[in-house]
């Protein structure tokens, strides 16, 4: 098996990147909106054969010195084939569930929110607090999400049953937030909106250097070489484009470290400019 956690220093911060499992996404859904014959020679340029694209699903743990921070849960044990891993990739790292007390969400998508309880419905991280924008919560709670989302019936309904569990039954545990806010000392997290209305990126600085956390802002390298070409799952693509450029040019101008949850393993990187988009290159 291939190696699943990643451990690396960010000033005084600990962090560690861990595969939780990976999926497989349609390529007509992964560019929605691209030209048939422009993808068609864009696919043969990068040897992409086939349907899909499969992609990894990461999480990030730092520990500040002080706090045991994970960025999104993924999965739980069992619901998808796959994944589900995040947990015990964690322990192997050891980093037992009761040493982390802060949970950020970054938004709602199963694959972020799945683990936030285990197979009774409480919360899995039972000593976190867990934080989420106001805005995402409301997406998801109030009913928007199976209104706007662009998926099929049958794949809303499963999104919504996923909420229901891993945010209605565990509200008690969670702390909404709006704008700029810093959740623990040298963590902040910064509206990134698009893929979803309430989406989150995170700024994690310490000892003067800077992990810029983009989440789901772009879910692959091959999105920054089109970045007009936008996927499915972006509620709104035109805020989402405005995200993209914000964030992307800010790492690329201040040459900060980025982390992606969907990246090639372990997710994090570097971009530089380059023409009308950007180009990636992983660290690790």
């Amino acid at each position: 098996m291939d190696k699943e956690t990643f451990r690396f220093k960010l000033g005084d911060f600990e962090c560690v990147a861990a595969m939780d499992g990976s999926s497989a996404f349609s390529v007509r859904g992964f560019f929605v909106n691209a030209p048939p014959e422009r993808l068609e020679t864009f696919l043969r340029q990068h040897h992409i054969d086939g349907e899909q694209i499969r992609i990894p699903w990461i999480c990030l743990f730092i520990h500040t010195g002080r706090h045991g921070v994970l960025v999104d849960t993924a999965s739980r044990p069992g619901t998808v084939p796959g994944a589900g891993r995040l947990v015990q990739n964690l322990r192997a790292e050891g980093i037992e569930p009761e040493d982390i007390d802060t949970v950020v969400i970054t938004h709602g998508h199963p694959d972020h929110i799945g683990g936030n309880t285990d197979n009774e419905g409480k919360p899995a991280f039972p000593r976190a607090r867990y934080f989420m924008g106001r805005e995402e919560w409301d997406f998801w709670t109030t009913g928007r999400a199976m209104e706007q989302l662009k998926v099929e019936e049958d794949t809303r309904k499963l999104m919504g049953a996923i909420a229901r569990r891993n945010l209605l039954r565990i509200q008690d545990s969670f702390h909404l937030v709006a704008g700029e806010t810093e959740v623990v000392p040298g963590i902040r997290v910064v509206e990134a909106p698009g893929h979803t209305p309430g989406h989150l990126a995170l700024e994690v600085v310490s000892g003067g250097q800077t992990v810029l956390h983009i989440s789901d802002t772009i879910l692959s390298p091959l999105h920054l070489e089109v970045p007009e070409w936008y996927p499915l799952h972006d509620v709104e693509p035109e805020k989402a484009m405005a995200t993209k450029h914000r964030l992307l040019n800010r790492a690329a101008d201040e040459d900060l470290l980025f982390f992606a949850s969907h990246f090639p393993f372990p997710g994090l990187g570097r971009v530089s400019r380059e023409q009308a988009g950007w180009r990636w290159s992983v660290v690790g």
